[in-house]
């Protein structure tokens, strides 16, 4: 046997060894990795579904808001209307919480933030009409925002703090190598608000003016 033949066989024997030793750590650690993926997974998912219920309330809170304002004959109609249809854009995209694509979550994130800066318009228009803002349905209807306003901030933040977990898992050697073999989850995308959203829109007034 020639020395080509012996260093061919020494290469096959060493790929060998190599596919055996994975195929040990895969049985190894890789039900504990599937598991502990599934349930990170499925934790984040989970919160994703708050970040939409959260928005949601918002949504519905909007259309009371417009009809109050609609009462006052002065009230600027193209800004109502630019938040009619900002609200009817945001709530035509909804997201399978099992299977957010970065597409996805981006033109989600945009809808969102586009009914954000209409009704931080909306709301610097209220500013103008003193007797609207004395109205108390108004007022509740406006504390009632700044409160969905700010749970739609904790449950983002919970969202991507979920994520991180889940990412960091999946990465980690060697489950980012079972992972490639397996071929079953994907890294998740974080909600990445525009600089400056998470404080808008601004819905404190000063009701006593």
């Amino acid at each position: 046997m020639n020395k080509t033949k012996i260093a061919g066989l020494g290469c096959l024997g060493i790929i060998l060894i190599g596919a055996v030793i994975a195929v040990v750590i895969a049985f190894a650690v890789g039900p504990k990795f599937y598991n502990t993926a599934i349930d990170l997974q499925e934790n984040a998912t989970s919160q994703w579904a708050n970040v939409q219920s959260s928005y949601q309330r918002r949504a519905d809170l909007i259309p009371n808001i417009v009809n109050t304002a609609k009462g006052y004959a002065e009230f600027e109609q193209s800004t109502l209307i630019g938040v009619i249809e900002a609200r009817s854009k945001a709530t035509s995209i909804t997201i399978d919480p099992s299977n957010i694509t970065p597409a996805q979550l981006k033109q989600f994130q945009q809808a969102q933030e586009g009914l954000t800066s209409a009704l931080s318009r909306l709301l610097a228009v209220f500013e103008r009409y003193p007797d609207l803002k004395a109205n108390e349905n108004f007022k509740e209807l406006i504390n009632e925002l700044e409160r969905t306003e700010n749970r739609i901030n904790v449950e983002r933040n919970r969202f991507n703090e979920s994520v991180k977990p889940f990412n960091v898992h999946i990465k980690k050697f060697p489950n980012n190598f079972i992972n490639n073999f397996i071929g079953k989850f994907s890294e998740m995308e974080y909600f990445e608000a525009d600089a400056g959203s998470e404080n808008a829109p601004n819905v404190e007034f000063d009701f006593g003016s």
